[in-house]
């Protein structure tokens, strides 16, 4: 049996700036928007095969905390690109700072946080 992974669902502030910036950065497009669970609001952004659906409930508060010290914590969320370098410098040119930059088999790597906190892991295996 093989299993793919079709999406992963977390909490942004903003789901509609969250998908613009991945749409920019990453090539994305958004697949659907709506009302979501108990009134809140989803956006999915992603392939045709696989997105990411970014809620916000409604009345939504609070800064992340460090996820990794948090049992079910969100760590980080991992895309894979051909061009690393084009990819970075269109993302420090969006104002995400990149770093933890790692280059060791099987692939080169970075990571930026978003408006949120939340951490993005930006791989290529080229």
């Amino acid at each position: 049996m093989t299993a793919l992974l079709e999406h992963t669902n977390f909490t942004v502030s903003d789901p509609a700036a969250t998908a613009a910036w991945m749409e920019k950065l990453f090539g994305w497009h958004v697949r659907w928007q709506g009302e979501a669970i108990s009134g809140g609001h989803t956006v999915h952004v992603g392939s045709q095969s696989q997105y990411l659906a970014l809620y916000t409930p409604p009345g939504a508060t609070g800064a992340a905390t460090d996820s990794y010290a948090r049992i079910a914590g969100l760590n980080h969320i991992a895309v894979v690109v051909d061009d690393l370098d084009a990819t970075e410098a269109a993302i420090a040119a969006h104002g995400f700072k990149t770093g933890k930059h790692a280059d060791y088999e099987p692939g080169r790597r970075f990571y930026f946080h978003d408006d949120d906190g939340i951490e993005y892991e930006v791989v290529s295996y080229a």
